[in-house]
């Protein structure tokens, strides 16, 4: 019994570990994207991944190597063979250009697709005002969001009506 019980708990024992990681993706030499996180734990098999079990924080970078955008969430989950990351639990994405702010609880980013979606309430806070929506889709670099089932209050300014008689 107890060789079995061994057994059981080394399959859900990591196969590597590590504290206080950063991990920088690049492109063409370019950093895209710089990962932060105070624990990784890689587990390989058939289907490998990388659980970052007390949270992350993704920053997202221009092409002047400027912070763009940032995720920050209380945990995190990367299929490697997939290329897909799921982070959930007080999901905070920043856009620090557009002065925008999106919460949510869980958060999809297909890497494949260079797309990032959620499927569940979401709120977005901009400088006029917040909107509330069932799920958003955005392109990886948070750069163009669109918010599904929207509601809420926002502020704009009308333009003046253009008299049509001279």
């Amino acid at each position: 019994m107890k060789t079995i019980d061994m057994l059981t708990l080394a399959e859900d024992r990591p196969d590597e570990t590590a504290r206080e990681v950063e991990m920088t993706y690049s492109d063409s030499g370019r950093i895209m994207i710089r990962l932060i996180s105070p624990a990784l734990n890689h587990y390989l098999g058939d289907e490998p991944y990388l659980e970052f079990p007390e949270g992350l924080r993704l920053l997202f970078y221009d092409s002047a190597m400027r912070v763009q955008s940032e995720l920050t969430a209380n945990y995190g989950i990367n299929w490697e063979n997939k290329k897909m990351m799921e982070v959930k639990d007080d999901v905070v994405i920043q856009n620090y250009k557009t002065q925008e702010t999106l919460n949510t609880e869980h958060v999809v980013w297909d890497q494949q697709t260079k797309k990032i979606y959620s499927d569940v309430f979401v709120k977005r806070t901009t400088p006029d005002g917040v909107l509330y929506g069932k799920g958003f889709d955005a392109d990886e670099s948070l750069r163009n969001w669109k918010l599904r089932d929207v509601s809420g209050e926002f502020m704009y300014e009308e333009e003046p009506a253009q008299d049509d008689s001279t």
